[in-house]
């Protein structure tokens, strides 16, 4: 590469970074990176963490305006506890009820900043069909450019804490328990 071709990279680079951040960003969300994970105590004796592998959606970002909204939907089969036959068991009727609500949504109502990053989301979840007012409380926040793509992207870490009796999910509680932790580890490319 030519000096002059290396800095007119730099240029178009540098002019990215300030587009990312000039204006409203709509982000599709990366599902090859973006893990929606929950946690519950199983009897006491442990912490069980599982995951769903497909998730898809939108986020809208503004810096400048420090305004934003979320968009995401959940593919609940896609849930990944670690062994096969109890993927299908959480599946079930008791559990998520994939037959009949086979999606759970998560759609932003409020975005609040704290300095030019997101601190919290406020929202409505839906599981099971019942829909639920929850706040994601963002643990880390990065948009830049992406480094490989050269477009602009954005990766968050949030969580929230539901009660699965609250979404008609809670046989064996209070033993199995109640509280569920839910984190997400999302990315996604401006589009």
């Amino acid at each position: 590469m030519t000096k002059l071709n290396r800095i007119a990279a730099a240029f178009a680079f540098a002019a990215l970074a300030v587009s990312a951040s000039a204006a409203p960003l709509t982000y599709t969300v990366d599902g090859t990176h973006t893990f929606p994970r929950f946690s519950y105590s199983h009897f006491g004796y442990s912490t069980q963490l599982s995951r769903f592998d497909k998730t898809t959606g939108t986020v809208v970002f503004d810096a400048e305006a420090k305004t934003g909204s979320v968009d995401i939907v959940i593919d609940m089969k896609s849930v990944n506890t670690g062994f096969v036959d109890f993927n299908g068991h959480i599946q079930g009727e008791d559990f998520l009820d994939t037959t009949k609500f086979p999606q759970a949504t998560f759609k932003s109502t409020k975005v609040v900043f704290e300095g030019d990053k997101p601190k919290t989301i406020e929202g409505n979840l839906t599981i099971k069909g019942v829909t639920k007012p929850v706040t994601l409380t963002v643990t880390s926040f990065q948009a830049m450019p992406h480094p490989m793509l050269k477009k602009p992207a954005m990766g968050a870490n949030a969580f929230t804490t539901i009660k699965r009796t609250e979404f008609n999910a809670g046989k064996y509680a209070p033993y199995v328990g109640d509280d569920v932790r839910i984190d997400i580890a999302l990315e996604a490319i401006a589009m």
